[in-house]
């Protein structure tokens, strides 16, 4: 009896946990990162009699866990890669939003201002006219300041979004090396800790949302977690992540295990939000910045420099229309040796390039000046200044010493600081400081078809004349020409001598003269040589060939390029991460409908294990009361 007893108690007991353990997956169906849990039951050794074996019921060898640790890695590094991506996209969403076109757009007041000069040129003395300029140049200004202004409240998103993510990453460290601690005191007992494993596999799931990991297994059911090469979690040890300034100016994340903080490469970060700001930041945001600058230094720089070479109504020399814009100086690194400090100004405003540098300072004085745009390295004997796309670097105090490392950044504010400089439409400076005058005795028809400064320094004092020979040649005579003779004429064809450059029309005759000389009073108020100079800004080459009102849509377009392949990516990566996730849980996760039958099928054991247990009590009574 004592047998058939202990079968049905053991019957009985299994059953039970069996019941306990589906219970727990029905609990647990909508329980995130749970998986699915199985009673794995073995017979019991039977008991060897004359007769044979006689089994002695049934016992529970252990809680099987339905895991695939390969799906579980794939699904996490893919989940990785798709917060990447999504993150990124994200933010060039944001960032296309900045750079509108259409008629609000920056695009269209850069060609508004400059248009306006069109009845300047035609009415140079019409005060209604200037006004209209100053007018689309204040608006153009409040354009680029408001522009710069987004881009500092991205900024500042990007800013909070990766605090955020370092604060989650630090807490999910810490909690995953508490389980690692918890799972090795529990696995001593040589039995699987199922929910403290399953909680540590979300936790890395959640991780690497933030930032992708690599893992290590050791023995003792502990699990070291790696960020690119460096150590997070090593058992219960866990480091602490921050975001710092890397030697080339850019944000880079960093790892600290006591008293040693190492950078993570970006190149090594290929997955979680965290990658996803880091290089939306330091690449999609800073050439776009960059452009953004670029575009308000070489606009405000090419219209001062030209109405600087023209004559304002009042016959005085021209003035700059905008604040010339201060480049900042360069940021030294932390182990620079050195005292120097290195400043920038614009040279040829347009060989700009949208970019920051690298300036590191070699021996005997030579320089290498990196555009961090492209990588390209320009290397300079020494010493400064140096002149590197449209740029002149030069020392402004100090010394620099052998090893030394600076980042210039010299387009990152010039937005914001776009403002106006003149005030009254009198100002502009529409006449060119040099007026052209034929000969009284011509008997040709040539006349002058333009007339404008191109240099600030021209000759203005020294007349030129231009005598036409039969042969279809001029003379020039004038200090500092050179006095060149039997020049060939062509209608249309521009000269220039002594900072001045003029276009001739019609056909002349042997004896007519041409004569080149400073402006005289009263013509300022009625040629408009420089609103003309202005005027032909719009079709200058200045932004890498793209003419003056093309920069901006140039701009426009490449950010909107690298939005769409964001979000391509985004989309695809994020169907490849759903993909292995759905594959993850169906073998982890828990089915409501097989639980329930299960659930039906331990009862309808159990409740025969009972009935088992009650046969027995009945013999064992009936054999008692028979010995009586």
């Amino acid at each position: 009896m004592s047998s058939l007893l202990n079968v049905g108690a053991r019957a009985l007991l299994a059953n039970q946990i069996a019941l306990s353990t589906t219970g727990h997956n029905i609990a647990n169906a909508s329980t995130v990162g749970y998986s699915r849990q199985n009673a794995v039951m073995s017979q019991v050794e039977g008991q060897y009699t004359g007769g044979g074996y006689i089994g002695k019921g049934v016992q529970v060898t252990t809680i099987e866990r339905a895991h695939s640790e390969f799906l579980t890695r794939q699904a996490a590094v893919a989940g990785s890669i798709s917060a990447m991506d999504n993150t990124r996209a994200t933010q060039l969403g944001s960032l296309e939003d900045i750079f509108q076109g259409g008629k609000s757009g920056l695009g269209a007041s850069v060609s508004d201002m400059l248009n306006a000069f069109t009845d300047v040129a035609s009415t140079p003395g019409d005060i209604t006219a200037r006004n209209v300029v100053l007018t689309r140049a204040d608006e153009m200004a409040t354009r680029f300041r408001n522009a710069e202004t987004q881009l500092d409240d991205l900024q500042t998103g990007v800013n909070s979004q990766l605090a955020d993510s370092v604060k989650a990453i630090n807490s999910l460290a810490t909690r995953i090396g508490t389980l690692n601690e918890q799972i090795a005191r529990s696995t001593g007992s040589g039995q699987s800790p199922n929910d403290l494993l399953d909680q540590r596999d979300q936790a890395l799931r959640e991780l690497n949302q933030h930032v992708q990991t690599s893992t290590v297994a050791a023995d003792d059911g502990t699990v070291s977690v790696f960020v690119g090469s460096q150590a997070l979690v090593l058992g219960n040890s866990t480091a602490r992540v921050s975001i710092g300034a890397g030697g080339d100016g850019t944000s880079k994340l960093t790892i600290t295990r006591g008293a040693l903080t190492s950078e993570i490469s970006e190149s090594t970060l290929a997955g979680g939000s965290v990658a996803g700001l880091l290089r939306f930041q330091n690449t999609d945001m800073a050439e776009a910045r960059n452009g953004l600058g670029r575009m308000a230094l070489a606009i405000s720089s090419e219209v001062n420099a030209q109405n600087r070479l023209g004559l304002d109504l009042d016959g005085k020399a021209g003035t700059n229309i905008f604040a010339p814009i201060a480049l900042p100086d360069a940021l030294p690194a932390a182990t620079n040796t050195g005292n120097a400090t290195i400043g920038a100004k614009v040279s040829d405003s347009s060989a700009l390039i949208a970019s920051s540098y690298q300036v590191e300072f070699g021996a005997n004085g030579s320089v290498a000046v990196t555009r961090i745009s492209d990588g390209k390295i320009s290397n300079f004997a020494g010493p400064m200044p140096v002149t590197i796309d449209g740029l002149q670097l030069d020392l402004g105090s100090g010394v620099a010493a052998a090893g030394d490392s600076y980042v210039m950044k010299p387009y990152t504010a010039a937005a914001g600081a776009m403002l106006m400089a003149m005030s009254s439409p009198r100002e502009l400076a529409a006449a060119s400081p040099v007026e052209a005058r034929t000969g009284v005795a011509n008997t040709g028809s040539v006349a002058v078809g333009g007339l404008a400064a191109t240099a600030a320094n021209a000759n203005l004092g020294a007349p030129v004349t231009l005598t036409f020979n039969a042969a279809g040649t001029f003379d020039v005579s004038g200090t500092g020409t050179g006095n060149p003779t039997g020049v060939s004429y062509v209608a249309g064809q521009t000269v220039s001598y002594n900072g001045w450059s003029l276009t001739m029309t019609g056909t002349p005759k042997a004896g007519d003269t041409l004569t080149v000389q400073a402006s005289t009073a009263g013509y300022s108020s009625l040629n408009a040589g420089n609103a003309k100079a202005l005027l032909a800004l719009r079709d200058k080459a200045v932004f890498e060939g793209a003419s003056m009102v093309d920069g901006y849509a140039g701009l426009m377009t490449q950010v909107g390029v690298r939005s769409q392949s964001a979000q391509y990516s985004a989309n695809v990566s994020g169907a490849i991460a759903t993909s292995l996730e759905t594959e993850r849980t169906s073998v982890s996760g828990v089915n409501l409908d097989e639980e329930a039958a299960k659930l039906l099928q331990y009862q309808q054991a159990y409740q025969a294990s009972s009935k088992m247990i009650q046969i027995a009590g009945n013999l064992f009574d009936s054999l008692l009361q028979n010995m009586r």
